[in-house]
């Protein structure tokens, strides 16, 4: 067993190795003194370093790997075997529109691997940097005990950040919307524009660009998700119900059979009947599901059918002129 004493060289120079075996052994091997003195300075710590340098690197690159696979897999949107026979007998307008989707889950999967793999990157070189500066003498306990009480500090004058950063990261992970997504976002409707961590950008229907924070979303309506229904209602008059229905639904059935637009129909249209009875007469109303990015355009094209049918049976002129009844003209 060695001693914790001071080893006299064959020059009469004296060194105190302590229990150090590195030190011992440049001793033995060099003969100087400040060497195995200083080894543990400039040959372990400094492997040390480089050590935790390169577990670093290696622990970043399999955790950003992993992100990668998962993102890919996600941005794939495999469907399960169990569910295959669902997608099979989905109608062929809605699998175009999930079509269209892959492109958006795709950015979204994207913006989300982004964000974890900065997220990942930011843990593991922190955690390193502590690890050297432990291995530099730094004592970390004031230092990590500073860095808590700034975190709290700054946690509490940023707080409307954080809360935004937060919603922003769950809107993409929840795909709530899209770039592009027709949405109502309470006080503002209109195009998303752009998605950010932090804010949203929509244009309404007037052109006028909105910044929304994310914190401050609190609910979300999506008229480009999946698929839309649209409600047209038809005012007619009260003695004409029966003849305006069968007028409509004929209307409504040679836009189902009308290629140019069956293609976009995922229900045809239907007319439903009276919804409504008013003092000038009844309402009746025609329904039609679509893919939701076309439902405006069929929407326009099943008002416009409907109407016309209306105006050429002649029951839009009854029905004014039942509501309008010739007065006699004065003197």
């Amino acid at each position: 067993m060695r001693e914790a004493l001071p080893i006299l060289a064959a020059e009469g120079a004296q060194v105190d190795c302590g229990k150090s075996d590195l030190c011992h052994w440049l001793w033995r091997v060099t003969g100087q003194a400040w060497l195995a003195e200083s080894g543990d300075v400039i040959l372990v710590k400094p492997l040390r370093i480089l050590m935790i340098i390169l577990i670093a690197m290696i622990v970043r690159y399999l955790l950003h790997r992993t992100i990668n696979r998962l993102i890919r897999s996600t941005a794939d949107g495999s469907i399960p075997t169990v569910l295959r026979p669902l997608k099979e007998r989905m109608p062929t307008a809605l699998q175009a529109a999930t079509t269209i989707f892959g492109e958006r889950r795709r950015q979204r999967a994207a913006a989300i691997g982004s964000v974890l793999r900065s997220f990942v990157t930011v843990v593991v070189y922190s955690t390193a940097a502590l690890m050297i500066l432990g291995e530099l003498g730094v004592n970390l306990a004031p230092l990590l005990a500073s860095v808590s009480i700034a975190g709290v500090a700054l946690g509490f004058g940023a707080q409307s950040l954080v809360k935004d950063l937060l919603a922003g990261l769950f809107m993409l992970l929840e795909d709530q919307y899209g770039v592009g997504d027709t949405v109502d976002l309470g006080d503002t409707s209109g195009v998303v524009e752009s998605i950010g961590l932090r804010v949203t950008t929509v244009r309404d229907s007037r052109g006028v660009v909105w910044y929304i924070r994310n914190g401050e979303i609190v609910r979300v309506g999506n008229r480009s998700q999946g698929w839309a229904r649209v409600v047209v209602d038809v005012p007619v008059g009260l003695a004409a119900v029966d003849e305006a229905t069968e007028v409509l639904r004929r209307a409504a059935a040679e836009l189902a059979e009308d290629p140019e637009y069956a293609r976009d129909l995922i229900e045809g249209p239907e007319v439903l009947g009276v919804e409504e009875i008013t003092a000038e007469g009844a309402v009746i109303r025609a329904t039609a599901k679509t893919a939701a990015e076309a439902q405006f355009r069929i929407g326009r094209e099943l008002r416009r059918r409907l109407t016309d049918a209306i105006v050429a049976s002649g029951i839009a002129a009854r029905a004014v002129a039942e509501a309008r009844p010739d007065q006699p003209s004065g003197g």
